[in-house]
């Protein structure tokens, strides 16, 4: 391992597949060791590029059971790392963060009978990982997990979704936004969705703040416009010391 990457801090791992999902769109599964986690979680992930060591954090879409690690991530353009971590292949190494971080799990979510994920893009790992765990299903009465994406090829991992859908047919739903072709449920922003009462009639399920925890991951103007929607149907932001129905990460 070169000495400028700390073993204490950085796992050198394996790639076990580099998935393409779309042109900038790709999975990364990988083997390492790294410290427990709790679903919704997120590591990182870390190159040494000409002599200087680049990391920057990604989700788990794993489960904290589950191995290999697995990292959903789009190329941006002219970045440092994403445009190499994307010419990896099967046997590349890989640094991977031992500790994991971040608060976006349900333990930080107050108790409720409806669960409602909504997602933008890449967002979308960290809500499969809580879905893979028994918690959200021993907690939640029903669910639904909402993705926002531009066009079909992005909406990703249909495989670990249908599978939520068979083993829970009653309690789940999946609604898709997507804005830029057809064959979404819907083609509009989530919050406009929420704001004309789409998505309540579209999951035939209510959304108000009596009942439910809303979960929200995403680009940082669908996360601000979407909790100033539900604030003005009397939700109320989940903080520490105030506990409320909204819970938010900014994916970047």
């Amino acid at each position: 391992m070169s000495k400028e990457i700390d073993p204490r801090k950085w796992s050198e791992g394996k790639v076990v597949e580099l998935y393409r999902w779309s042109d900038a769109l790709y999975s990364l599964r990988v083997e390492a060791e790294v410290e427990p986690f709790a679903a919704g979680q997120f590591g990182k992930l870390g190159l040494m590029l000409e002599g200087e060591f680049i990391s920057r954090p990604y989700s788990f879409v794993n489960a904290p059971q589950e191995k290999p690690l697995d990292f959903y991530f789009i190329v941006i353009p002219g970045g440092k790392l994403t445009p190499k971590l994307a010419q990896l292949a099967p046997g590349d190494r890989v640094f991977v963060a031992r500790k994991p971080a971040g608060f976006f799990t349900l333990s930080q979510v107050p108790a409720g009978r409806f669960l409602w994920l909504l997602a933008t893009g890449t967002a979308l790992g960290p809500f499969l990982s809580i879905l893979k765990t028994l918690e959200p299903w021993q907690r939640f009465e029903k669910i639904v997990l909402v993705h926002g994406v531009r066009t079909r090829s992005e909406l990703a991992y249909r495989e670990t979704i249908a599978y939520f859908q068979r083993a829970y047919p009653e309690r789940f739903r999946f609604l898709t936004s997507v804005t830029r072709e057809t064959g979404g449920d819907f083609s509009m922003r989530i919050p406009k969705a929420i704001e004309l009462g789409l998505l309540e009639e579209l999951a035939a399920l209510p959304l108000d703040p009596k009942d439910s925890q809303v979960m929200i991951c995403g680009n940082p103007e669908m996360v601000k416009d979407t909790v100033a929607q539900l604030i003005s149907r009397g939700f109320k932001e989940n903080l520490r010391h105030s506990p409320g129905q909204i819970t938010t990460e900014r994916y970047w």
